[in-house]
């Protein structure tokens, strides 16, 4: 029997850290947890058609930041920053509490695992033949010197009556190797025959730490 670990969750705390950032006791872990959960939902509903890489959440007593990784800030931020005061008040409605939104840009977003599942799933739902779409992705992230991609995707593929699964490997995935700096991300794309379930895992390089 398979026993499945998040490629993130397993590096933790080694080469990798939490997304939420806040302390509490026993009494009050739930609260803090729920709010935490009841942020992410709401930004996830506020920037469904954007690429976000990854959401940072610090909690404090009055005051809560959140840091949001994207690699169009343009449209989370707004013009003249419209977006990003909308999304501030709407937080702080929820929340009851001070909320302060940052918006920091990715520099290399080929080698994120979230912003490629997402190009190929608005590929997949745009009816781009899913090859093309994966294939393309795993070239531009092999150009940036990612040292191995794997690309997973199951359903009922071109319309299919029966559901099958492919997958897509280009260089090597040590997914055992805690010091191997692994992106991964699972997504569904939502076609006009189904519901395509896509998982991504992006190598892309060794982290050292000298010994104490």
């Amino acid at each position: 029997m398979w026993h499945k670990v998040s490629p993130i969750s397993f590096r933790i705390p080694y080469i990798k850290t939490w997304k939420g950032s806040w302390f509490s006791d026993k009494k009050t872990y739930k609260d803090e947890l729920s709010l935490d959960l009841k942020i992410r939902k709401l930004l996830d509903g506020q920037l469904n058609d954007i690429p976000v890489w990854d959401t940072l959440i610090s909690i404090d007593s009055d005051l809560i930041t959140v840091v949001i990784y994207t690699i169009k800030t343009a449209l989370v931020v707004g013009k003249t920053g419209e977006n990003l005061e909308k999304i501030q008040n709407l937080l702080s409605k929820k929340t009851g509490r001070k909320v302060v939104v940052e918006v920091k840009e990715i520099k290399r977003p080929d080698l994120n695992a979230k912003i490629v599942g997402f190009a190929i799933k608005n590929q997949i739902e745009k009816r781009m033949p899913y090859k093309r779409a994966i294939k393309q992705a795993i070239s531009k992230s092999m150009e940036k010197w990612a040292k191995g991609i794997k690309v997973k995707i199951w359903g009922r593929l071109n319309g299919a009556e029966i559901a099958r699964k492919e997958t897509f490997k280009e260089g090597n995935i040590p997914t055992q190797t805690i010091r191997s700096d692994i992106d991964y991300v699972s997504m569904r794309a939502e076609t006009v025959y189904g519901t395509l379930w896509l998982k991504v895992w992006i190598y892309k390089w060794d982290i050292y730490k000298k010994s104490k």
